[in-house]
């Protein structure tokens, strides 16, 4: 699962390109604070930290102005993005009651771009928001935004948004087929599984990416 950047770290991202650009050396936290709008550079810092650890930035330690673009990772998301649609909701928690996964298509409010390459330039993804704390062990966790790849099939282990067919409710949860029962297992020590018949069991989609809510 392909972890998809949020709108603010592609702004603090596009902003430390063009800061590069226009006076040839890097911003400190503050520039950035300061020109993305963010509360403060605490939130800047932890926001630097994650691209670091997805490899579009090196940071100098002790050093502030020590930013440095990774132009191959930067230079990838920046060349082809896709428009992704989000139908709506889906529980990390209990089940919620839902149209019917197919009519998800009618029910789309909204859209976000994300770099093509972090879905492997799949076209055919779609988004849910997440409601709930069932998989925060996963990192997904409440107002999260999951992209998924539609699928009928998983296998054990996948996330998956899966229809409960006779209750017409969708939860979001790791699947595992165990003999005629379908274990729907929560990322989260202090929930218990859901286990339900396979033929009460509809997979619609696995997750491949998520967008965090910050």
């Amino acid at each position: 699962m392909s972890y998809v950047l949020s709108q603010r770290q592609e702004n603090i991202l596009d902003f430390i390109e063009k800061f590069l650009d226009d006076y040839q050396f890097p911003p400190t936290v503050r520039d950035i604070q300061s020109g993305c709008n963010i509360s403060s550079t605490s939130v800047v810092d932890y926001n630097l930290q994650i691209l670091q650890k997805e490899g579009y930035l090196n940071r100098l330690p002790d050093v502030s102005r020590g930013i440095e673009l990774l132009e191959n990772a930067y230079g990838e998301s920046k060349k082809s993005i896709v428009k992704v649609p989000v139908l709506g909701f889906i529980a990390a928690g209990e089940p919620i009651p839902v149209n019917p996964i197919s009519t998800w298509e009618s029910d789309e409010f909204d859209n976000v771009d994300i770099p093509a390459f972090l879905i492997n330039s799949k076209s055919d993804v779609f988004g849910l928001k997440v409601k709930g704390e069932s998989m925060i062990d996963a990192l997904v966790t409440d107002g999260d935004l999951v992209i998924l790849e539609p699928s009928l099939n998983a296998n054990n282990g996948d996330m998956v948004a899966a229809w409960l067919k006779e209750q017409e409710e969708a939860t979001l949860k790791r699947f595992y087929l165990e003999g005629d029962m379908v274990r729907l297992q929560p990322e989260n020590t202090t929930m218990n599984p859901i286990m339900v018949p396979a033929s009460n069991v509809a997979v619609r989609g696995k997750v491949v990416g998520v967008i965090r809510s910050l």
